[in-house]
């Protein structure tokens, strides 16, 4: 076979061919041309990113005939035959396959012994962190203590599995994932001299699926190149990584920001019939969600975005959509890529998070909000204005007749009309008052951010209208539960039945949920407290000074006397 791929033909051969790690090749460099290298490295870093290829440049580097040098010269016998792996002092080994104490034993062994062609013996050893603990044990003594003629390089992709004792025996370098922009001027410099026509937007579609990775880019351009037939675009790329679109994704997130369920499953359903994977769909979707959340933050940092391309499409949606949205849809579709790992039917959980997504509660603007508001408190107001002046009314009427009854303290009614049409049943509440019992609203409490948790996956709604709320008292039947506001006490009854079932579930009792706005609440407390104060003799507890002390320190209500 004479076709070699890509990221063979093009592999390193200097440490200028090393892209985007000028940290380390310039600290290589300088230490070769000094006569100050160490006997031992450490390159760690992700795939693709010129590990093995810095490696293989160095050991050519410090045995280059013309030596000291800081680039191989690459056409000495020392360096052609490193090159091609001729020259047995260059040795290269795999520790995924040669994981045991007798192998590093081997190599122990062996070093003692003088090169036999070039001045120095290099040891290259790849994922070196997939030796055992016995085996790393076996050679710290060789790496602290190693002939003069021998350096060691030790690649590895997870370098918190090498063991403390030999990182602290070596100098460690941190190979970085390559930047977009690097690989796509590598590729276009690899292109030029191959004599293949990509469009920009291919290069670009490549860069992205690389993930910092040179050697995958090359890969998946080679692939590319082998898909299309003269020219390669961006569909070409697409179809051969299984990416999706900007354009695509675009639409997507704005048909789920303006509540179109059917476009929404619509272009969902076309993305799956066209052979696209499930996972790697939402991987970018999130992606591109967390790019256009960074670029909203912050638009003058666009060279952090990691998956989007800033068009005209992307600048518009960036304007439109909140941040409470974006972060609400990544944190759904973070859930849904995590239960995606144990089902068969990936795209069940995909529609699953669109239409919850599409379909939540959403708040209007901060604008809106203001204006509607302010338009509920004028309505309030006015509101209770009328029942003020019908109450007079009728007291006028009372006068006039000559039929007023003799003085009585006012009463609370029995119940109010709300704006929201929600009538408070102020005689239930405080029957569950008369009734409560403090160990059943604590046993209520301790188990409420449980319950809201489970209430939350098992209906997002009705979670919404009992979010702002809080147990206020309980008895063994019932339980008060007082509401932020006023407007979920009646959206809170459409989903009632849930809601107790659920709670059932949690605090193994099953009670009925009485909900109270917060405002009324305090005023209905405050007065079954002061009814309370009135018929309870203090007589005798008057003459005791520690309980009147205790009186003046937090009050009557959270006092209780036990002979």
């Amino acid at each position: 076979m004479s076709y070699q791929a890509l990221y063979r033909v093009w592999r390193p051969r200097n440490f200028g061919d090393v892209v985007g790690q000028t940290h380390i090749t310039r600290t290589l460099q300088n230490a070769i041309m000094q006569e100050k290298f160490s006997h031992a490295y450490i390159f760690s870093g992700p795939r693709g990113t010129g590990k093995t290829s810095a490696a293989k440049i160095f050991a050519k580097t410090i045995n280059c005939e013309r030596a000291p040098v800081s680039e191989p010269c690459n056409e000495c016998a020392a360096c052609r035959g490193i090159q091609d792996g001729s020259i047995s002092d260059v040795i290269e080994i795999d520790a995924a396959s040669n994981t045991s104490v007798d192998d590093i034993r081997e190599i122990r062994d062996k070093v003692k012994y003088a090169s036999s062609v070039v001045p120095y013996k290099v040891y290259i050893i790849d994922e070196v962190h997939m030796i055992s603990v016995n085996a790393f044990n076996a050679l710290l003594k060789t790496l602290e203590e190693p002939p003069k003629h021998v350096v060691f390089i030790l690649a590895t992709t997870e370098p918190h599995k090498i063991p403390l004792t030999i990182i602290s025996r070596c100098q460690r370098f941190d190979f970085k994932p390559i930047t977009n922009q690097s690989i796509v001027e590598r590729m276009q410099t690899i292109l030029d001299a191959e004599g293949i026509t990509v469009s920009k937007e291919a290069l670009d579609a490549v860069a992205l699926a690389a993930e910092g990775g040179m050697r995958d880019a090359l890969s998946i351009l080679d692939q590319a190149i082998s898909y299309s037939e003269d020219t390669v675009e961006l569909e070409d790329v697409l179809a051969v990584t299984g990416a999706v679109s900007q354009q695509i994704l675009t639409d997507i997130v704005q048909s789920m920001l303006d509540k179109d369920v059917q476009q929404a499953l619509k272009l969902l359903d076309d993305i799956i019939q066209r052979g696209k994977d499930p996972g790697r769909f939402v991987y970018d979707l999130i992606y591109f969600l967390r790019d256009l959340l960074l670029y909203k933050s912050a638009p003058s940092l666009d060279g952090i975005l990691e998956r989007a391309l800033i068009d005209e499409h992307f600048k518009q949606l960036s304007t439109v959509v909140s941040e409470a949205w974006i972060q609400d849809a990544i944190m759904q579709l973070n859930q849904c890529q995590q239960e995606m790992k144990w089902t068969n039917n990936p795209k069940v959980f995909i529609e699953i998070a669109v239409l919850t997504i599409t379909n939540r509660y959403q708040e209007q603007t901060e604008q809106g909000q203001a204006v509607d508001s302010e338009a509920v408190m004028q309505l309030t107001n006015k509101l209770a204005q009328l029942e003020k002046q019908i109450e007079n009314l009728k007291q006028s009427n009372v006068a006039a007749q000559g039929s007023a009854p003799p003085s009585e303290p006012k009463r609370k009614p029995q119940a109010r009309a709300s704006k929201n049409s929600y009538k408070i049943p102020y005689e239930k509440i405080r029957t569950v008052l008369q009734e409560a019992e403090k160990t059943s609203l604590k046993d209520v409490q301790s188990q409420w951010a449980a319950f809201l948790n489970k209430l939350k996956t098992t209906n997002a709604p009705a979670h919404a209208t009992i979010q702002d709320s809080k147990p206020a008292a309980a008895s063994d039947k019932a339980l008060v539960v007082a509401f932020k506001y006023e407007i979920h006490c009646a959206l809170f009854l459409d989903n009632r039945e849930l809601v107790e079932s659920i709670l059932a579930s949690i605090i193994q009792k099953q009670l009925t949920i009485i909900p109270i706005p917060v405002n009324d609440w305090q005023e209905l407390r405050n007065e079954y407290v002061k009814k309370q104060e009135n018929s309870t003799p203090k007589e005798e507890n008057q003459d005791d000074p520690l309980i009147e002390e205790a009186r003046k320190l937090v009050g009557d209500d959270l006092i209780e006397i036990h002979d």
